[in-house]
């Protein structure tokens, strides 16, 4: 026999099946909209006008408002620090490194790091490195207890683009970081994009591996992070299709490139010059355009699904920058 139903519950019942979000709650009906166009189901949403939505729309305004807004006040204290780290510190010990790295040798003079790491010190260099990419993000919990769910997402983009650059390893140069990279600095802020990409390097390449490349690569992909951050933050960037495509094939082709190429002069020539220089750059452009069409098919066609999944967990979980 079942309870009696009091009034408060009968009146409550009441409001909500006569509501409008009852009519789109019963199986039958999530089955036709799930099956049919939404122009042949003549589907309202509760509250809201029915709007058609058009394939450049900017699904992210909200994020974009709320953005905008914040920069208008003050530029943070984090990104102040990012950009310093990115700027100075990190530039400063690449160059160093690479200074030790070119001069190393055995014997009685060696210095502390030729003597942990002997001709291996990009490993030093790549934790270092590691370790900035992470005072930026962590700087985020500042004043708050971090939770486990906002480190997992990071932690779930990073294996997302390792898995990414393996599943493309018959097909040189063309894969999905540089994509999955820019939509994680959209989505979760400069730092974190920063920190996604620098970290998909460092573990991608204990499988394509380890090298004097890897800082390079670490600050190359680590910078379209934070400045596809920065960038949407200001309202630079938009993530309609063809704009966000667009940028995707410059920050592969021009920055990931730019300082790719003429760190292959300092990691093989003895003395570098502008001859050198340019000769690099030049051979590495047919690479570079691999990247840089590969990127602008993956934001193509996966920058919509991905963002909208991320924006969803975004929402539900309270993450990073909400």
């Amino acid at each position: 026999m079942s309870e009696p139903v009091n009034c408060k519950e009968k009146d409550f019942l009441t409001r909500f099946y006569e509501s409008p979000e009852a009519d789109y709650d019963s199986v039958a009906k999530k089955a036709v909209f799930a099956l049919l166009p939404e122009k042949q189901t003549g589907r309202i949403l509760p509250g809201k006008a029915k709007e058609k939505q058009d394939s450049t729309d900017d699904f992210f305004v909200e994020d974009t408002l709320q953005w905008k807004e914040r920069e208008k006040r003050e530029l943070s204290k984090r990104t102040k620090v990012s950009l310093f780290l990115l700027l100075v510190m990190i530039p400063l010990t690449v160059l160093i490194g690479m200074y030790f790295f070119r001069n190393a040798h055995y014997g009685a003079d060696q210095n502390i790091l030729q003597k942990i790491f002997g001709s291996r010190i990009y490993y030093f260099l790549s934790l270092v490195i590691m370790i900035y990419a992470m005072i930026p993000f962590f700087m985020v919990f500042e004043g708050r207890k971090p939770q486990a769910r906002e480190l997992v997402i990071l932690a779930t983009m990073v294996a997302l683009n390792c898995a990414g650059r393996a599943a493309f390893f018959m097909v040189p140069d063309f894969k999905p970081i540089y994509a999955v990279t820019i939509i994680s600095g959209i989505a979760f802020g400069g730092e974190s994009g920063f920190l996604v990409g620098s970290m998909t390097i460092l573990v991608s390449n204990f499988i394509f591996g380890q090298g004097p490349w890897t800082p390079w690569q670490m600050f190359a992909l680590g910078l379209i992070g934070f400045l596809s951050g920065i960038f949407y933050q200001t309202g630079l960037l938009t993530t309609k299709r063809l704009p966000l495509s667009i940028y995707g094939f410059l920050m592969a082709f021009l920055v990931y490139g730019g300082i790719m190429n003429p760190a292959a002069v300092f990691m093989s020539i003895g003395e570098p010059n502008w001859k050198s220089i340019l000769a690099y750059y030049i051979s590495g452009v047919p690479v570079d355009l691999v990247k840089g069409l590969s990127t602008f098919l993956f934001l193509w066609f996966g920058s919509r699904p991905l963002l909208e999944k991320l924006q969803r967990i975004k929402v539900k979980y309270g993450l990073i920058t909400q």
